[in-house]
């Protein structure tokens, strides 16, 4: 039985380093496909990263903000 359990955690600990990275092709069709607005799901991505730019210039308001209070 234990042997069964060790088999098993062995497998599973092994799966996620089969994960296939993606080739260059697909890369770039990625590239193509979003500069183009064709990639699947297109509007909540796009919301998706208005959304980083925005908590990123906010972050960045606040800490110069910070930055200006503690001169």
């Amino acid at each position: 039985m234990k042997l069964h359990h060790l088999i098993v955690a062995i497998i599973l600990l092994a799966l996620p380093a089969c994960e296939r990275k993606p080739t260059v092709t697909e890369k770039v069709t990625d590239k193509v496909n979003d500069a183009l607005d064709r990639r699947p799901g297109e509007k909540v991505r796009d919301v998706a990263e208005d959304s980083k730019d925005a908590v990123k210039d906010a972050s960045k308001d606040v800490k110069d903000a910070v930055k200006d209070i503690t001169k």
